[in-house]
Protein backbone atom coordinates (compact mmCIF):
# COMPACT_ATOMS: atom_id res chain seq x y z
CA UNK A 1 0.00 0.00 0.00
CA UNK A 2 0.97 3.52 -0.61
CA UNK A 3 1.00 5.13 2.49
CA UNK A 4 0.28 9.07 3.07
CA UNK A 5 0.72 11.37 5.58
CA UNK A 6 -2.33 14.43 6.68
CA UNK A 7 -1.56 17.48 9.35
CA UNK A 8 -3.67 19.30 10.71
CA UNK A 9 -4.30 22.95 10.87
CA UNK A 10 -5.22 25.41 13.24
CA UNK A 11 -8.25 24.86 15.87
CA UNK A 12 -7.18 21.45 16.45
CA UNK A 13 -5.38 22.33 19.45
CA UNK A 14 -6.09 21.31 23.15
CA UNK A 15 -4.74 22.25 26.20
CA UNK A 16 -2.87 18.54 26.88
CA UNK A 17 -1.53 18.18 23.21
CA UNK A 18 1.05 15.75 23.00
CA UNK A 19 1.66 14.63 26.56
CA UNK A 20 1.58 11.36 25.91
CA UNK A 21 4.24 11.98 22.76
CA UNK A 22 6.63 13.99 24.87
CA UNK A 23 6.68 11.64 28.19
CA UNK A 24 6.53 8.08 25.89
CA UNK A 25 9.40 8.97 22.98
CA UNK A 26 12.92 10.90 23.66
CA UNK A 27 12.72 11.82 20.30
CA UNK A 28 9.39 13.48 20.52
CA UNK A 29 10.70 15.38 23.97
CA UNK A 30 13.57 16.53 22.20
CA UNK A 31 11.50 17.66 19.34
CA UNK A 32 9.55 20.40 21.95
CA UNK A 33 12.78 21.14 23.30
CA UNK A 34 14.40 22.31 19.96
CA UNK A 35 11.29 24.20 19.66
CA UNK A 36 11.34 25.94 22.92
CA UNK A 37 15.11 26.57 21.98
CA UNK A 38 13.69 28.16 18.47
CA UNK A 39 10.39 30.40 19.96
CA UNK A 40 12.23 31.45 23.14
CA UNK A 41 9.19 30.10 25.14
CA UNK A 42 8.20 26.64 26.72
CA UNK A 43 6.27 25.05 23.88
CA UNK A 44 5.63 21.49 26.09
CA UNK A 45 4.65 23.52 28.86
CA UNK A 46 2.66 25.43 26.82
CA UNK A 47 0.82 22.71 25.06
CA UNK A 48 0.53 20.90 28.33
CA UNK A 49 -1.08 23.57 30.84
CA UNK A 50 -2.47 26.20 28.29
CA UNK A 51 -4.15 28.27 29.02
CA UNK A 52 -6.66 28.08 25.98
CA UNK A 53 -6.28 31.20 25.34
CA UNK A 54 -2.91 31.15 24.75
CA UNK A 55 -3.12 28.39 22.66
CA UNK A 56 -5.20 30.56 20.43
CA UNK A 57 -3.27 32.78 19.58
CA UNK A 58 -2.26 32.53 16.08
CA UNK A 59 1.36 33.23 16.95
CA UNK A 60 1.64 30.37 19.85
CA UNK A 61 -1.11 28.03 18.38
CA UNK A 62 0.73 27.45 14.57
CA UNK A 63 4.19 26.26 15.88
CA UNK A 64 2.77 24.53 18.40
CA UNK A 65 0.36 22.62 16.65
CA UNK A 66 3.22 22.12 14.27
CA UNK A 67 5.33 20.66 16.79
CA UNK A 68 3.16 18.02 18.12
CA UNK A 69 2.54 17.02 14.59
CA UNK A 70 5.91 16.58 14.02
CA UNK A 71 6.55 14.57 17.11
CA UNK A 72 3.68 12.53 15.90
CA UNK A 73 5.40 11.61 12.80
CA UNK A 74 8.49 11.02 14.50
CA UNK A 75 6.23 8.67 17.02
CA UNK A 76 5.13 6.70 13.45
CA UNK A 77 8.78 6.81 12.12
CA UNK A 78 9.93 5.14 16.03
CA UNK A 79 7.17 2.64 15.39
CA UNK A 80 7.28 1.52 12.23
CA UNK A 81 10.96 1.12 11.98
CA UNK A 82 12.56 -0.03 8.56
CA UNK A 83 9.17 -0.14 6.91
CA UNK A 84 8.45 4.03 7.32
CA UNK A 85 7.61 5.26 3.78
CA UNK A 86 5.76 7.73 2.90
CA UNK A 87 4.53 8.11 -1.03
CA UNK A 88 3.05 11.43 -0.24
CA UNK A 89 2.27 14.12 2.00
CA UNK A 90 -0.66 17.16 2.67
CA UNK A 91 -1.48 19.72 5.45
CA UNK A 92 -4.45 21.38 5.81
CA UNK A 93 -4.01 25.01 6.39
CA UNK A 94 -0.59 25.59 8.41
CA UNK A 95 -0.53 21.88 8.83
CA UNK A 96 0.96 22.26 4.81
CA UNK A 97 3.74 23.54 6.75
CA UNK A 98 4.63 20.44 8.50
CA UNK A 99 3.74 18.49 5.15
CA UNK A 100 6.24 20.44 3.96
CA UNK A 101 8.79 19.72 6.21
CA UNK A 102 7.92 15.76 6.42
CA UNK A 103 9.05 15.72 2.66
CA UNK A 104 12.71 17.44 3.53
CA UNK A 105 10.93 20.58 1.97
CA UNK A 106 12.26 23.01 4.60
CA UNK A 107 14.13 22.22 7.85
CA UNK A 108 12.08 22.17 12.00
CA UNK A 109 13.62 25.28 12.48
CA UNK A 110 12.62 27.38 9.49
CA UNK A 111 9.19 26.14 9.51
CA UNK A 112 8.84 27.65 13.43
CA UNK A 113 10.06 30.81 12.69
CA UNK A 114 8.04 30.96 9.44
CA UNK A 115 4.69 30.34 11.73
CA UNK A 116 5.65 32.46 14.43
CA UNK A 117 5.85 35.13 11.91
CA UNK A 118 2.75 33.74 9.68
CA UNK A 119 0.79 33.75 13.25
CA UNK A 120 1.77 37.29 13.77
CA UNK A 121 1.13 38.61 10.94
CA UNK A 122 -2.51 36.66 10.38
CA UNK A 123 -2.90 38.23 13.83
CA UNK A 124 -2.31 41.92 12.87
CA UNK A 125 -4.55 41.69 9.61
CA UNK A 126 -7.36 39.70 11.90
CA UNK A 127 -6.92 42.84 14.73
CA UNK A 128 -7.18 45.68 11.03
CA UNK A 129 -9.66 44.03 9.70
CA UNK A 130 -12.27 42.30 11.62
CA UNK A 131 -13.67 39.17 10.40
CA UNK A 132 -15.17 35.56 10.63
CA UNK A 133 -15.85 32.67 9.26
CA UNK A 134 -19.10 30.24 8.61
CA UNK A 135 -18.52 26.61 8.25
CA UNK A 136 -21.79 25.07 5.63
CA UNK A 137 -22.84 21.48 6.21
CA UNK A 138 -25.43 19.88 3.59
CA UNK A 139 -25.06 22.27 0.47
CA UNK A 140 -23.19 21.49 -2.94
CA UNK A 141 -20.10 24.04 -3.93
CA UNK A 142 -22.36 25.20 -6.31
CA UNK A 143 -25.01 26.38 -4.03
CA UNK A 144 -22.33 27.51 -1.48
CA UNK A 145 -20.61 29.41 -3.88
CA UNK A 146 -24.20 31.26 -4.56
CA UNK A 147 -24.40 31.85 -1.05
CA UNK A 148 -21.05 33.65 -0.81
CA UNK A 149 -21.76 35.92 -3.77
CA UNK A 150 -25.10 36.90 -2.24
CA UNK A 151 -23.62 37.44 1.17
CA UNK A 152 -20.43 39.20 0.28
CA UNK A 153 -18.12 36.56 1.81
CA UNK A 154 -15.81 34.22 0.12
CA UNK A 155 -15.62 30.42 0.18
CA UNK A 156 -12.13 29.77 2.67
CA UNK A 157 -12.03 25.95 2.75
CA UNK A 158 -13.53 23.64 0.48
CA UNK A 159 -13.24 20.25 2.98
CA UNK A 160 -15.43 17.41 2.07
CA UNK A 161 -18.05 17.23 -0.41
CA UNK A 162 -20.79 17.90 2.29
CA UNK A 163 -18.61 20.79 4.12
CA UNK A 164 -17.56 24.01 2.82
CA UNK A 165 -16.20 27.17 5.35
CA UNK A 166 -16.71 30.84 4.10
CA UNK A 167 -14.90 33.68 5.33
CA UNK A 168 -14.99 37.64 5.37
CA UNK A 169 -15.81 40.60 7.08
CA UNK A 170 -17.18 40.01 10.73
CA UNK A 171 -20.55 42.06 9.82
CA UNK A 172 -21.37 39.76 6.69
CA UNK A 173 -21.65 36.43 8.59
CA UNK A 174 -24.86 36.81 9.67
CA UNK A 175 -26.68 37.23 6.21
CA UNK A 176 -24.06 34.30 4.89
CA UNK A 177 -25.77 32.17 7.88
CA UNK A 178 -29.27 33.30 6.36
CA UNK A 179 -28.82 33.01 3.35
CA UNK A 180 -27.24 29.42 3.97
CA UNK A 181 -30.39 28.40 5.67
CA UNK A 182 -32.59 29.84 3.25
CA UNK A 183 -30.51 27.55 0.97
CA UNK A 184 -31.41 24.21 2.34
CA UNK A 185 -28.20 23.83 4.38
CA UNK A 186 -28.30 21.32 7.16
CA UNK A 187 -26.35 23.70 9.43
CA UNK A 188 -24.70 26.43 9.07
CA UNK A 189 -21.88 26.98 12.20
CA UNK A 190 -20.07 30.01 13.19
CA UNK A 191 -16.18 29.45 13.52
CA UNK A 192 -14.57 30.78 17.14
CA UNK A 193 -11.49 32.26 15.28
CA UNK A 194 -9.57 35.33 14.97
CA UNK A 195 -10.60 36.43 11.51
CA UNK A 196 -10.87 35.42 8.69
CA UNK A 197 -8.40 33.29 7.23
CA UNK A 198 -8.02 32.16 3.57
CA UNK A 199 -9.46 35.19 2.24
CA UNK A 200 -8.66 38.73 0.46
CA UNK A 201 -8.69 40.18 4.18
CA UNK A 202 -5.79 38.32 4.91
CA UNK A 203 -3.34 40.05 1.70
CA UNK A 204 -2.01 42.22 4.24
CA UNK A 205 -0.29 38.78 5.91
CA UNK A 206 0.46 37.77 2.69
CA UNK A 207 2.84 40.69 1.74
CA UNK A 208 4.36 40.71 5.08
CA UNK A 209 5.19 36.50 4.91
CA UNK A 210 6.44 36.98 1.26
CA UNK A 211 9.23 38.96 2.18
CA UNK A 212 9.90 36.43 5.08
CA UNK A 213 10.08 33.98 2.99
CA UNK A 214 12.74 35.35 0.99
CA UNK A 215 15.19 33.99 3.79
CA UNK A 216 13.93 30.72 4.28
CA UNK A 217 15.98 27.57 2.16
CA UNK A 218 13.18 25.85 0.27
CA UNK A 219 14.76 22.45 -1.19
CA UNK A 220 12.84 19.90 -3.67
CA UNK A 221 10.27 17.54 -2.17
CA UNK A 222 11.56 13.87 -1.20
CA UNK A 223 7.87 13.05 -2.33
CA UNK A 224 4.84 14.44 -3.50
CA UNK A 225 3.33 17.28 -1.07
CA UNK A 226 0.11 18.03 -2.02
CA UNK A 227 -0.54 22.14 -2.18
CA UNK A 228 -3.82 23.96 -0.61
CA UNK A 229 -4.16 26.46 -3.52
CA UNK A 230 -4.12 23.63 -6.22
CA UNK A 231 -5.17 20.39 -5.11
CA UNK A 232 -2.04 19.13 -6.86
CA UNK A 233 1.53 18.21 -6.30
CA UNK A 234 4.27 21.19 -5.44
CA UNK A 235 6.32 21.95 -8.07
CA UNK A 236 9.97 24.03 -7.63
CA UNK A 237 10.99 25.05 -4.49
CA UNK A 238 10.25 28.53 -5.51
CA UNK A 239 7.43 27.68 -7.02
CA UNK A 240 6.62 26.16 -3.82
CA UNK A 241 7.89 29.26 -1.77
CA UNK A 242 5.31 31.29 -3.91
CA UNK A 243 2.45 28.68 -3.23
CA UNK A 244 2.70 28.81 0.34
CA UNK A 245 2.43 32.77 0.04
CA UNK A 246 -0.43 32.61 -2.37
CA UNK A 247 -2.36 29.69 0.16
CA UNK A 248 -2.89 32.72 3.06
CA UNK A 249 -5.52 34.14 0.88
CA UNK A 250 -6.54 31.60 -1.53
CA UNK A 251 -8.67 28.55 -0.93
CA UNK A 252 -8.28 25.05 1.14
CA UNK A 253 -9.00 22.76 -1.97
CA UNK A 254 -8.79 20.07 0.81
CA UNK A 255 -11.51 17.74 -1.07
CA UNK A 256 -9.30 18.24 -4.25
CA UNK A 257 -6.22 16.96 -2.95
CA UNK A 258 -7.14 14.28 -1.16
CA UNK A 259 -9.38 12.89 -4.21
CA UNK A 260 -5.72 13.38 -6.25
CA UNK A 261 -4.20 12.09 -3.79
CA UNK A 262 -5.87 8.67 -4.26
CA UNK A 263 -5.99 8.84 -7.86
CA UNK A 264 -1.86 9.09 -7.78
CA UNK A 265 -2.27 5.38 -5.69
CA UNK A 266 -2.55 6.80 -2.20
CA UNK A 267 -4.31 3.41 -0.52
CA UNK A 268 -3.76 4.46 3.74
CA UNK A 269 -2.60 7.44 5.54
CA UNK A 270 -1.57 8.51 8.95
CA UNK A 271 -3.39 11.86 10.26
CA UNK A 272 -0.25 13.30 12.23
CA UNK A 273 -1.02 15.53 15.49
CA UNK A 274 -4.00 16.88 17.50
CA UNK A 275 -7.23 15.82 16.77
CA UNK A 276 -9.18 13.51 14.17
CA UNK A 277 -10.64 16.22 12.08
CA UNK A 278 -8.87 15.50 8.70
CA UNK A 279 -9.53 11.69 8.95
CA UNK A 280 -13.59 12.20 9.40
CA UNK A 281 -12.66 14.57 5.89
CA UNK A 282 -11.28 11.93 4.60
CA UNK A 283 -14.14 9.41 4.94
CA UNK A 284 -16.60 11.96 3.38
CA UNK A 285 -14.56 12.03 -0.08
CA UNK A 286 -12.71 8.54 -0.11
CA UNK A 287 -14.76 5.99 2.19
CA UNK A 288 -12.67 3.11 1.48
CA UNK A 289 -9.13 4.91 2.14
CA UNK A 290 -7.92 4.31 6.13
CA UNK A 291 -6.84 6.70 7.52
CA UNK A 292 -5.41 6.36 11.33
CA UNK A 293 -5.29 9.36 13.70
CA UNK A 294 -2.04 10.01 15.44
CA UNK A 295 -2.03 12.41 18.63
CA UNK A 296 -0.42 9.89 20.99
CA UNK A 297 1.59 6.44 21.56
CA UNK A 298 -0.81 4.17 21.02
CA UNK A 299 -2.30 5.84 17.96
CA UNK A 300 1.00 5.83 16.76
CA UNK A 301 1.69 2.28 17.38
CA UNK A 302 -1.73 1.28 15.80
CA UNK A 303 -1.17 3.57 12.57
CA UNK A 304 2.37 1.62 12.18
CA UNK A 305 0.84 -1.52 11.34
CA UNK A 306 -0.32 0.01 8.13
CA UNK A 307 3.24 -0.47 7.42
CA UNK A 308 4.02 -3.59 8.03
Amino acid sequence: MSKMLLFPGQGAQAVGMGRELAEGLDECRALFARAGDVLGFDVLQTCLEGPIEALTKSDVAQPAIFTVSVAARAALAHFAGDQFAVAGTAGHSLGEWAALHAAGVVSFEDALRVLRARGQFMQEACEATPGGMLTIIGLPLEKVQEVAQASGLEVANLNSPVQTVLSGHADRIAAGEAAAKAAGAKRALRLTVAGAFHSSLMKPAADKLSDFLQGVEFRAPQCPVWSNATGKPHGSPDEIRRAMVAQVVSSVRWTDGVADMVAAGMTAGCECGPGTVLAGLVKRIAPDVPIASIFDLAGAQEAAKLFV
